[in-house]
């Protein structure tokens, strides 16, 4: 097997560097038959996503195509934009001459992509990718296996191997991946195999894009539309059953509105999922057991430190947890020092801002970050004083879908960004060109120095 991915990596780089993904009208075909061909099967992907996770299709549509066509639609109406050389005017050191920034692709790009929107997340960094010129190994996840089926098929009538190439597998698949050189490596994943990724990266030297995780809080202070805040914030957490890595980790509520909003939280529930979600066909199940049994001990670990005042059961038939509030746990739980990834929300009351800011700014800088406020005042302080990857003011997840704004997380929570132009920009490398005239030449440049120091000051205003 490694001699076979050796193979694919060598065949796919010397594919590259024959020009064959260079034209611009190679990659807006290329897009418009993958955009084609994901239409044609979008049945089987909404089928393949309720095997993995029990989304519905309206869910699927919404959170993973819907995404992917947007993507695809943009990439063909802007790449000629993006890919046009830009004309640079260089200093008076530099004259007579131009200067010229050209968008040249990296090369060869390994993504490997995870299993909580195994369609979307593999397909978002692959149009960015190709849009900018590169080819690419598509390593998609494992635990998602129906849908990485249908992509591997989706990808083989697509594309020649040499250009778009699946890799299905598990750890062993991607530890002979990373052992390969490649010109770009896109990880979407947890901090820990991110490290991994990172570690054999440097290996080679290879540039990564990481879009890791983290703990992303929620403030709503006293000033906050409260039945808004609540379906917002339910609505967030529970898409995908929480499996996002943007959803709400935790609350902050202010006193004074703390009991209002979790009355509205648990409303929100049962309006959307009814009294018993667990056996609501539209509320998704945990990916597999072993992520079931990592939710079931938070909750145990957690029995005497924390209050659940909704929910709190599970199916362990469907392996769907029902959707659960926690009221002020111990802070030295599993549930508030490790992500949850799952439709646990603990929420905890604070005072004053100070306090809330003060408790996210200890923790490791949050991929996303949630606050629900009518002060102005509020809004300036927090988005001062707080590092996080991006976020909404009055809203949860959504900026994830907005196309002009750049997505990922700083620190712990990952490195690089994407969506749109930002895709764009991440999958290509900005060559600067001094191009210099042969008409003139200016002896100053030239030794011997000692006589035209001054000079040199003089006209170089130095």
């Amino acid at each position: 097997m490694v001699t076979d991915i050796s193979e694919i990596v060598l065949n796919s780089r010397q594919y590259f560097l024959n020009g064959n993904t260079l034209d611009l009208s190679v990659r807006r075909d290329a897009l418009t038959r993958l955009e084609n061909e994901i239409r044609l099967r979008e049945k089987d992907i909404e089928n393949a996503l309720y095997a993995d996770l029990g989304k519905s299709a309206g869910e699927a549509f919404l959170t993973e195509l819907y995404l992917v066509y947007n993507e695809i639609s943009l990439f063909k109406r802007r790449i000629k934009r993006w890919s046009k050389k830009r004309r640079v005017i260089p200093s008076l050191a530099n004259f007579p001459g131009i200067g010229e920034i050209h968008a040249q692709p990296y090369g060869t790009v390994l993504i490997i992509s995870p299993w909580n929107y195994p369609f979307q997340l593999c397909m978002m960094p692959l149009i960015a990718a190709i849009g900018a010129g590169n080819n690419v190994i598509l390593k998609p996840s494992s635990y998602s296996e129906n849908t990485s089926r249908v992509i591997a098929e989706i990808i083989e009538k697509v594309f020649e191997p040499e250009y778009v190439k699946v890799i299905l597998g598990g750890r062993n698949e991607i530890s002979q991946l990373l052992n390969e050189k490649f010109d770009y490596i896109f990880f979407t994943g947890s901090m820990e195999v991110g490290k991994t990724v990172m570690k054999a990266a440097a290996e080679h030297l290879t540039p990564v894009s990481l879009e890791l995780g983290g703990k992303s809080p929620v403030i709503v202070d006293e000033t906050a539309e409260i039945p808004l805040a609540a379906k917002r914030i339910i609505w967030g957490k529970l898409l995908n059953a929480g499996q996002t890595c943007v959803a709400p980790d935790y609350i902050l509520a202010h006193y004074s509105i703390f009991d209002e909003l979790v009355e509205e939280m648990k409303k929100n529930i049962h309006l959307f999922f009814g009294d018993e979600p667990t056996k609501n066909a539209e509320y998704p199940k945990i990916i597999n057991v072993k992520h079931f049994n990592r939710l079931k001990d938070l909750m145990e670990e957690g029995k005497g430190d924390m209050d659940v005042i909704e929910g709190g059961y599970f199916d362990d038939d469907t392996l769907k947890v029902a959707p659960t509030i926690i009221e002020e746990p111990e802070l030295d739980t599993d549930i508030m020092s490790n992500e949850i990834f799952g439709p646990l929300l603990p929420i905890l009351s604070y005072d004053k801002l100070e306090t809330a800011l003060s408790f996210i700014t200890t923790w490791h800088t949050p991929l996303a970050l949630y606050l629900f406020t009518s002060s102005s005042k509020t809004k300036k302080e927090v988005l001062k004083r707080v590092r996080f990857g991006g976020g909404c003011i009055n809203d949860t997840v959504v900026h994830v879908s907005e196309d002009r704004l750049p997505f990922g997380g700083m620190g712990s929570s990952g490195m690089g960004k994407y969506h749109g132009q930002s895709g764009f920009d991440t999958f290509t490398h900005y060559k600067s060109v001094l191009k210099k005239a042969t008409w003139m030449d200016v002896e100053l440049r030239y030794p011997s120095y000692s006589k035209k120091a001054k000079l040199c000051k003089k006209i170089l205003g130095k």
